[in-house]
C-alpha cells in the first residue's frame, strides 16, 4: 500500500512541477492519486483471484486461499476498483483513460494467459505498471493527442524515464516474488523464470534489472532538476537495494526472494516519498526566493 499510494502521488506532483513549476490543483491531484492506486490494487486483486490455486500452496493463509474472502466477492471488488480508476482517468483526461485501457489489457493478458505459458511473463507486468506513471503524467500534463496541450504530441523526458524506471524495477520486484512462489508455480505448471531456469540465474537477472532501475531513478532527478533530498535518498536507498540483491545472489532461497519482494516495494515507496518532499521544498524555496527578489529588488 505504501508503494501503491506514493507512486501516483509522486508522478502527479512531479508532472505538475515540471510543467508549471507549481503543485497540482487539489482535485486533479486527489483523483489522479486515487485512480492510480485503485488501478494497481485492482490488478493485484484480480491476479489473486486467478492464482488462488498457486497461492493455496505458497501462501495458504491469505484471504482467498483460506476462504476468508470468496473468489466472487474478490472479483467484484477488483471490478469496483477498476471502475473507480476508469472514472477518475476519464474525468481528468481522455489520454490518461486510453493509457489505463492499454495497461489493463496488458495486465489481464498476463494474469489469464502469459503466467501459465511462458517464463517471460514478467515482461507484460512491467509494461503494464510502467504505464501507470505515464497515465498519471498525462492526467496532469496532456500530450496534446486527445486533449489540448502547451507542448502537443510530446511526453517530457522525466515522464518517459519515470515509466521506464517503474517497468524495469517492477521486473525485479515481480521476479523476487515469483522466486518466493516457485513451489506452487512448479506444482501447478506455471513455467515462470525461476521454475524454468532456477532461482540462482533469476537472482542474477534481478540484480542487473535493479541496477538499471536505480540508475534511471537518478536520471529522473537530473532531467527534472530535482534537489539534494531526492538525490541523497534515491542514491542511499538504491545502493541498499542493490546490496540486498547481491545478498539474494549469495543465498538464492525462496524465502529471501519473498523478503526482497517486500524490500523492493519499500524502496520504491521511500524513493517516491523523497520525490514528493523534494518537489514541495523546491517550490517553497523558489517561491520564497522570488518573493525576496520582488521585495528587495
Amino acid at each position: 500500500m505504501f508503494m501503491d499510494i506514493t507512486l501516483p502521488a509522486a508522478a502527479a506532483i512531479l508532472a505538475a512541477y515540471f510543467a508549471t513549476g507549481a503543485l497540482p490543483e487539489f482535485l486533479p491531484f486527489v483523483l489522479a492519486t486515487i485512480g492510480g492506486f485503485c488501478a494497481i490494487t485492482s490488478a493485484y486483486t484480480f491476479n489473486d483471484v486467478i492464482d488462488i490455486d498457486i497461492d493455496a500452496i505458497n501462501l495458504p493463509n491469505r484471504p482467498l486461499p483460506s476462504q476468508e474472502v470468496t473468489q466472487r466477492s474478490a472479483f467484484f471488488y477488483a471490478l469496483l476498483l477498476g471502475l473507480i480508476s476508469a472514472a477518475c482517468a476519464l474525468y481528468l483526461n481522455p489520454e490518461a483513460f486510453a493509457v489505463l485501457i492499454i495497461a489493463t489489457a496488458v495486465i489481464t493478458l498476463y494474469t489469464v494467459y502469459f503466467k501459465r505459458h511462458t517464463p517471460f511473463s514478467f515482461i507484460p507486468v512491467g509494461i503494464a505498471y510502467g504505464l501507470v506513471p505515464i497515465g498519471i503524467w498525462l492526467a496532469m500534463d496532456p500530450a496534446g493527442i486527445l486533449m489540448p496541450s502547451l507542448s502537443p504530441y510530446f511526453l517530457p523526458i522525466p515522464g518517459i524515464l519515470f515509466g521506464l524506471m517503474i517497468c524495469m524495477t517492477d521486473w525485479g520486484f515481480t521476479l523476487a516474488g515469483v522466486c518466493r512462489d516457485v513451489e506452487g508455480d512448479r506444482a501447478k505448471g506455471a513455467p515462470t523464470l525461476p521454475v524454468t531456469y532456477g532461482i540462482p540465474m533469476t537472482s542474477k537477472f534481478i540484480l542487473a534489472i535493479w541496477i538499471i532501475g536505480v540508475l534511471i531513478s537518478l536520471a529522473i532527478g537530473y532531467t527534472a532538476n530535482l534537489g539534494p533530498i531526492y538525490f541523497i535518498v534515491a542514491s542511499v536507498s538504491g545502493i541498499w537495494m542493490i546490496w540486498r540483491c547481491i545478498h539474494f545472489i549469495k543465498n538464492p532461497e525462496p524465502e529471501l526472494g519473498g523478503k526482497l519482494f517486500v524490500e523492493g516495494s519499500n524502496y520504491r515507496g521511500v524513493m517516491f516519498s523523497a520525490m514528493i518532499i523534494d518537489v514541495i521544498l523546491l517550490i517553497y524555496v523558489n517561491g520564497y526566493g522570488g518573493l525576496v527578489s520582488m521585495i528587495f529588488g
